[in-house]
Parts: structure tokens; C-alpha cells; sequence
């Protein structure tokens, strides 16, 4: 009973030093409505934007189960996804800037809840982003949700 005991803890202990697996966003490509079952006869739960970035929990042939920016789980049908990703600002007023730096020049500030293109993760803490207007800088990464 003791040696289980010992694997047990050796177990949770390298468990806990491996490191996270990233997780896996995409961005919703057009309008859609989020089903409670992998089905278009199943209940609308809701719709969502185009733009909308979209955490995957389980992938079924056609269908793939989500989570919303809100914790909200639901099916969207995978043609609606794209690898494409999206960001969305969970700040109250998200300031980008022209460096990874909370000293460089704010390039734009972006409203709660505004859709930002992930150009590419910048260096810990940050992600380049672009605006739907062509500008782009870098943000922290504590204040946008999808990354």
C-alpha cells in the first residue's frame, strides 16, 4: 500500500512540473448560431459574431464544441471556423503600442470587447495585433482574450 502511495505522489508531482498545453483558439468566420448537440436539430443556444474568437474543447467530424470569451460552451459547425486568430479585448480600454513595452508610444487604444487580428505572439505577456483599419502594435496579453 505504501510503494502505490509513493508512485501516486512521484505521479502528481511530475504532473504538475510538465508544462500547460496551449490552448487551442480559432476564429468564427461568419455569422453562426451555437447548437447544445452536435446538430442542426438540436437547440439553438445562441449566435454568434463573425470575427469572434472561439476556444476548441472537442472536435466530432463536422462539428466542433466551444468556448466563448464568457465560459459559455456550445457546437458550431466546423466550416464556420477558420485557422485563422482572433482576439478580442477583455480590458476596459486596451492600449496598443509600438513595442512590447509599457513605455513605447501608444499606437491606438481599443474599446472592451473590439476584435483585434493576431499578427503573431510577441515576446511573454505581449501579442502583435492589427486592427480591421490597418493599424498595429502590441498589446499585453492580460488584456485581450483568444491567445
Amino acid at each position: 500500500m505504501a510503494r502505490v502511495g509513493h508512485w501516486l505522489i512521484a505521479f502528481i508531482g511530475l504532473a504538475m512540473s510538465a508544462p500547460a498545453a496551449a490552448l487551442d483558439f480559432r476564429t468564427v468566420v461568419e455569422p453562426a448560431v451555437m447548437y447544445d448537440a452536435p446538430s442542426q436539430q438540436a437547440k439553438p443556444l445562441f449566435a454568434i459574431a463573425r470575427g469572434t474568437p472561439v476556444e476548441l474543447v472537442v472536435a466530432l467530424d463536422a462539428w466542433i464544441k466551444v468556448r466563448d470569451v464568457k465560459g459559455e460552451l456550445a457546437w458550431i459547425e466546423k466550416r464556420q471556423i477558420s485557422e485563422k486568430r482572433g482576439l478580442m479585448v477583455r480590458a476596459d480600454r486596451a492600449q496598443v503600442r509600438a513595442a512590447p513595452d509599457d513605455g513605447a508610444t501608444i499606437v491606438f487604444e481599443a474599446d472592451h470587447d473590439v476584435l483585434l487580428d493576431l499578427v503573431e505572439p510577441g515576446p511573454a505577456g505581449w501579442a502583435k495585433v492589427r486592427h480591421r483599419d490597418g493599424q498595429q502594435g502590441f498589446v499585453k496579453a492580460a488584456q485581450i482574450w483568444g491567445l
